[in-house]
């Protein structure tokens, strides 16, 4: 009989894993299983997650009331397709986001991932126009230090410099990714960029922290910024809201926040806590009604095999229950009070350039680069799971996290600030 571990060592030579160069990648760590803010290594080392699985699991590991809606889906009827086919758990899920969401954003298309939700409203944006006006807008403007997917339209509104996409460059459409519109000078350069080009269709932007490029933040008033400057200009909002959705700004939405609504929203990681893949674009009335038509070229011509899984949408039903009562917003907005005064010492150090809290998210900046794979190593060495992205180490952990879990991830970044970077080199 085989030995389970070899699992671990065969698998290795047949998986192609995400943003790896696998001739030269540190070998992962094996995890047997999850539990709160917790993994369980193989070899019995037990690590905090201050990364929730790429932004997901808001809930924790294994939350009962997540695990219960995934059995008794699957039980009575894992998916079918939407396709002249209806089931309870999508149209609930449908109802239930459009009452949630902010404004008149009233119509619910679910995808798989965040990235092809984006993609499917570059796309509705571009429709919108067609359908209203007869006229072509096929370009956007995003943002730099922006990242909004990896798939082949949304590339192109990431951010150029960001190391993820330049291979591609020529095979992307050209967009125009802009400085955010934080100063007067700024605020006037977009306003005659959207006034001079009529192909604009729309802005897109991750409201308030961009997160895969480093957790930059910014204020409520460049959102309000621009929903000035598409209502002047005639063009589209959209939100990204696929990180800082379901509380993680310290509202359920950063739109919330910020007091915009925007025309069109983009939701996914949190939607099911982390358990299964879900992504929603939500459309406002004035958007929908664009596609609402006798006309059969009116329509959204677009359909992934899994929208509206069945036991994801139970999943996401489940995990609005938990925050129907609103403590879990209360939790993120005191996971801010915490984190802001854990790492209040961390302004005071040379080797740290900058220091961000908004809702449940920490990011120290250093000011220095640093060997990414050897201080993602230095962190695991720590019992903790923090993942820097280039020169900044952040925080996005459960919003149920212990504080005794809490306090070992920020005490491992200033242990980095002050002399964790000079161990790895």
């Amino acid at each position: 009989m085989a030995d389970p571990k070899d699992w671990f060592t065969e698998g290795l030579e047949h998986i192609w894993l995400p943003y790896a160069q696998m001739r030269t990648l540190p070998a992962p760590v094996a995890i047997s299983r999850t539990e709160g803010a917790r993994l369980y290594l193989a070899d019995g080392r037990e690590l905090v997650d201050g990364v929730g699985s790429w932004w997901t699991a808001v809930h924790g590991y294994n939350r009962a009331e997540l695990l219960e809606a995934a059995r008794a889906q699957m039980a009575k009827m894992p998916h079918i397709m939407l396709g002249g086919l209806a089931h309870e758990p999508a149209y609930r899920l449908a109802s239930r986001l459009a009452a949630l969401t902010p404004g008149d954003l009233s119509r619910v298309f679910f995808t798989e991932s965040g990235s092809v939700a984006v993609e499917v409203a570059m796309k509705i944006a571009i429709q919108y126009f067609r359908n209203t006006a007869g006229v072509s807008r096929t370009k956007f403007v995003s943002f730099l230090g922006g990242y909004h997917g990896d798939t082949l339209a949304t590339m192109s509104v990431c951010d150029p410099d960001e190391g993820m996409h330049h291979m591609f460059r020529g095979a992307l459409a050209e967009q125009y990714v802009v400085a955010l519109p934080e100063t007067r000078d700024q605020i006037r350069a977009l306003e005659t960029l959207l006034a001079t080009d009529k192909k604009i269709a729309a802005i897109l932007i991750e409201p308030l922290i961009q997160g895969a490029g480093g957790m930059r933040m910014h204020s409520l008033q460049v959102l309000k910024t621009l929903r000035r400057l598409c209502d002047q200009a005639g063009v589209l909002l959209i939100f990204d809201e696929i990180f800082t959705g379901f509380g993680r700004t310290g509202e359920m939405f950063a739109a919330n926040r910020a007091g915009v609504t925007p025309d069109i929203m983009c939701l996914g990681k949190a939607i099911t806590g982390g358990i299964t893949p879900l992504a929603a674009t939500i459309a406002s009335s004035k958007v929908y009604s664009a596609f609402h038509s006798e006309n059969p070229d009116h329509a959204l011509m677009h359909g992934p095999t899994y929208t509206g899984h069945a036991i994801a949408c139970a999943v996401a039903n489940a995990g609005l229950d938990l925050f129907a009562d609103g403590s879990l917003v209360k939790r993120v907005k005191k996971l801010e009070t915490t984190l802001t005064a854990a790492l209040a010492p961390a302004k005071e150090m040379d080797s740290v350039a900058d220091v961000r809290v908004l809702g449940a998210v920490a990011a120290v900046e250093m000011a220095e680069p640093f060997p990414l794979e050897a201080a993602r190593k230095w962190f695991i060495d720590q019992g903790t799971f923090i993942r820097p992205l280039g020169r900044t180490v952040y925080l996005s952990p459960a919003y149920g996290i212990s504080e005794e879990d809490l306090t070992r991830l920020t005490a491992a970044i200033l242990k980095f600030a002050t002399t964790g970077r000079s161990e790895i080199g």
